[in-house]
């Protein structure tokens, strides 16, 4: 058990964001599917990374790590059966996108994960999908949920998918790609949908041709071929949320550097909702300034930015009004249920909230300090360490190691911008 005690902080100075989770997989997963040599450079040092290297691993792929370069010699579309079961460990994207391209495989493959995997993170539309193209594609537990068993191959067609969850669409849009004609793609109730566009963008990136109807229609054409490239992991802006949000809780200055605004990440929403809170944000070319601000409360529709329900519902305490999250449902199939973990945590720190199906209602009140639990998700963690940051009097969070997932070096970077930490 990793325990962090955190005393009221109040920062200043600068900090340089680390890298993003979201690019560095999608690096990773286009490395393996290329021809040639792939360097994906300035990559999250992440439990999810080392995950997904083992998964294009055993899928052929050949890796060489060097420091924050990881060098991949790709397959070129060709994949290698796995010889053992692949761990996905906690990543909804290991499980989720290797899961699609396993189904081009006539052998089967394995795919488990730790127990959120195995019992939080639903796989189920996804091996519907793979279905309907022609995969056995099965959790071995009838739930829906790893561990999963899947033989292909599937063939180019026509499939009918839920969307809530972005992931599976996103992997079988990565999938559909490499298949050897059309293949269409009708996304029922499409959610998280800036994390698609995210997706979309390595398409682009590749010039691989689809056609759409909005979120709710993908025509691929099939038949990608891509060499391997040289890619430079952009700044984390779900990351950067959480010294952003930090100052503003704790009436502090902070500038955050190494952030591209030009880059397709959904989070960078969390920017302009936090201004219109009233939150001072000043943004200059590759960095931006928070101010102490007064914040208000509004309605959030979270879905856009899903993995900062957490953490609004903690800046709502320090609101001037109530505030109503919304949109949030999804939240419940993540690292933890998200609605219930946040909401219990903060209750026992003083919050004010009411739990809802799909979000939270939260009304302004004093925080103090309290003995916390991550609940084993990083996104919990964190948006508690910038509670405690503004809490009256120390705070304790248990099992925090699961920070390192999105954000290794929360300790020392918030450690040198006044953050008092143990």
């Amino acid at each position: 058990m990793q325990r962090l005690s955190i005393k009221p902080s109040r920062l200043s100075g600068s900090l340089s964001i680390p890298p993003s989770k979201s690019q560095t997989m999608r690096a990773l997963i286009f490395g393996l599917m290329a021809e040639g040599k792939t360097r994906v450079q300035n990559v999250l040092n992440s439990p999810d990374t080392w995950a997904m290297v083992r998964a294009i691993q055993a899928l052929g792929a050949q890796v060489c790590v060097d420091g924050s370069v990881i060098q991949i010699e790709g397959v070129s579309g060709k994949l290698q059966p796995a010889e053992d079961v692949i761990n996905a460990q906690n990543s909804g994207l290991v499980l989720r996108m290797i899961g699609a391209l396993a189904a081009h495989l006539s052998t089967y493959t394995v795919i488990t994960g730790d127990p959120s995997i195995r019992h939080l993170r639903p796989v189920a539309p996804l091996l519907n999908a793979l279905q309907q193209l022609g995969a056995f594609a099965a959790s071995t537990k009838f739930d829906g949920s790893a561990p999963i068993l899947i033989r292909g191959p599937i063939r180019p067609g026509r499939v009918k998918m839920s969307g809530k969850d972005s992931q599976p669409v996103s992997a079988l849009l990565i999938a559909s790609a490499f298949l050897p004609g059309i293949t269409e793609i009708e996304v029922v109730d499409p959610g998280e949908k800036p994390w698609i566009d995210l997706t979309l963008s390595w398409l682009d990136r590749f010039k691989i041709a689809y056609e759409r109807e909005g979120y709710s229609y993908y025509k691929l054409a099939g038949s990608a071929h891509l060499k391997g490239f040289t890619y430079t992991v952009p700044a984390d802006f779900s990351t950067a949320s959480y010294p952003l949000a930090a100052a503003l809780v704790t009436g502090s200055e902070l500038r955050l550097d190494n952030l591209d605004f030009t880059d397709t990440q959904g989070d960078k929403k969390v920017i302009s909702i936090l201004q219109d809170l009233g939150a001072e944000i000043e943004i200059s070319k590759g960095s931006l300034t928070v101010k102490k601000s007064l914040l208000k409360g509004s309605r959030i529709d979270v879905n856009d930015v899903i993995d900062a329900l957490p953490l609004f519902a903690v800046l709502a305490c320090f609101a001037e009004s109530p505030t109503e999250i919304v949109g949030g449902s999804i939240a419940r199939r993540k690292e933890s249920d998200r609605i219930t973990s946040i909401a219990s945590e903060l209750k026992k720190m003083g919050a004010i909230i009411e739990e809802r199906e799909d979000g939270l209602l939260i009304k302004p009140s004093p925080l103090r300090g309290a003995n916390l639990f991550s609940h084993h998700d990083h996104r919990i963690a964190l948006s508690l360490a910038v509670a405690s940051m503004a809490a009256k009097g120390e705070s304790t969070i248990d099992e925090t190691q699961c920070i390192a997932k999105s954000y290794p070096t929360f300790f020392e970077d918030f450690s040198c911008i006044g953050g008092d930490f143990q």
